[in-house]
């Protein structure tokens, strides 16, 4: 059974901690504990329903408030597939905590209320998501209760939302009227609206096609640690690490970066014995023919399909931190296991969310900015271009003063 990732994004009081505790329930995920917790949890706050909300808004302000702060992980099942779930926030100050939520999803579900349409803050979760490259994306128009199930409201949503997406970079968006309140088109078929003629949202979730997503081509396997015996005995040098992409077997030829020197595999186990072959995103140890001076941060590729090793970063940022990213200014930025110091040469532009039109140099990236920058790093990382991996093309940044991470990138072709 193959398990899938997915992350909900959009504006303030959407409904998407409502959507996700709508799943659980009646899906039937959700222990008899959890519901009476949330049951007396709704009475004592005057609700005259079960906020379903609650199953996902677990800190003590979030529930005062309303909202969604943290990131909130999720686990169930069905008979036909896993799902890990994110919960994000919709307020503007815990943008930074949906970019943490969305940066590992297979699937993005954006969610708009129908009485409302496209808002800013769903407009820069959209654009968030493309620069994340999520393969799927699932618009959820919600609350359509309140619209009297309008085919007419929904329709124009969905042609406002195609032509701000025709802007970004969408390989798969998939529209769906819903209502996460009464639980209508989310595990099944709602009967108020007969004229939508698609599958509940579970129905999709289950179905999505996530096995092509993988990058079954470019060996990248980032070293995290070397193993040593510890007890003196035997001669084992073996380099344990999780395989970000491609196909790793014994007698496999490598060249590890950036030094360049090859060798040839010659075992690849896991705490369980011997491995015949390791796909992504398997953490394994592997055992090379030569002893090769390698060390955390170098990376195990194959000779003819190398990363990019380079000084010189051009990358999309989101900024996360208070503190205007400025020119100049030095941080340490973590790329796969290797962890460097960088200074910004340049920020080219910005994006402006509600147009998406570039300001040409801005001077600085706010709050919750997006642009495009130029890092100058100490030592070489090795890269590639996020459309191709994920992986070896994201990093994060980090305020070495708080350790804070305080912005995340994703590197961009030339």
């Amino acid at each position: 059974m193959d398990m899938l990732r997915f992350a909900t994004a959009g504006s303030v009081d959407d409904g998407k901690s409502t959507l996700i505790g709508r799943l659980l329930y009646d899906s039937k995920s959700i222990f008899t504990d959890q519901l009476d917790a949330i049951e007396r949890t709704s009475t004592q706050r005057g609700d005259d329903y079960v906020d379903l909300a609650l199953l996902t808004d677990g800190l003590r302000a979030e529930r005062e408030q309303g909202i969604t702060i943290d990131v909130a992980y999720r686990y169930f099942s069905t008979p036909l597939r896993k799902f890990i779930i994110a919960d994000t926030p919709g307020h503007i100050q815990y943008t930074r905590n949906m970019v943490t939520g969305a940066s590992t999803a297979d699937l993005a579900i954006i969610l708009v209320d129908a009485r409302k349409g496209l808002l800013e803050q769903s407009r820069r979760h959209a654009t968030i998501v493309s620069l994340l490259r999520v393969p799927h994306v699932v618009l959820a128009i919600n609350k359509m209760d309140l619209v009297d199930w309008s085919q007419e409201v929904y329709t124009r949503i969905t042609r406002e939302f195609e032509d701000f997406a025709a802007r970004l970079d969408f390989a798969d968006v998939t529209s769906i009227p819903l209502s996460a309140l009464t639980g209508d088109n989310v595990v099944t078929r709602s009967t108020n609206m007969p004229w939508y003629e698609g599958s509940a949202l579970l129905h999709h979730l289950e179905h999505a096609y996530i096995a092509s997503d993988r990058n079954l081509i470019d060996v990248r396997f980032p070293v995290q640690y070397v193993i040593r015996p510890q007890n003196g005995r035997g001669d084992f040098r073996g380099y344990a690490g999780q395989l970000l992409s491609g196909v790793i077997r014994p007698g496999d030829e490598i060249v590890t970066l950036p030094g360049g020197l090859p060798s040839r595999v010659k075992e690849v186990r896991t705490a369980d014995g011997p491995l015949d072959e390791a796909y992504p995103p398997q953490s394994i140890t592997v055992q090379l023919d030569d002893e090769v001076d390698i060390s955390r941060g170098d990376m195990i590729c194959r000779p003819n399909n190398q990363p990019t090793v380079t000084q010189d970063i051009d990358a999309m940022v989101c900024w996360m931190d208070s503190t205007p990213l400025r020119p100049g200014a030095k941080y340490a930025v973590k790329h796969t296991t290797r962890t460097v110091r960088a200074m910004v040469k340049e920020i080219n532009y910005s994006l402006d969310i509600d147009t998406l039109r570039r300001d040409v140099a801005p001077g600085e990236l706010p709050l919750n900015g997006i642009g495009r920058v130029r890092l100058r790093t100490t030592q070489p990382l090795l890269t590639d271009p996020y459309r191709r991996n994920r992986h070896t093309g994201s990093f994060i940044i980090i305020d070495e003063s708080t350790n804070r991470t305080v912005g995340a990138g994703f590197i961009t072709e030339n």
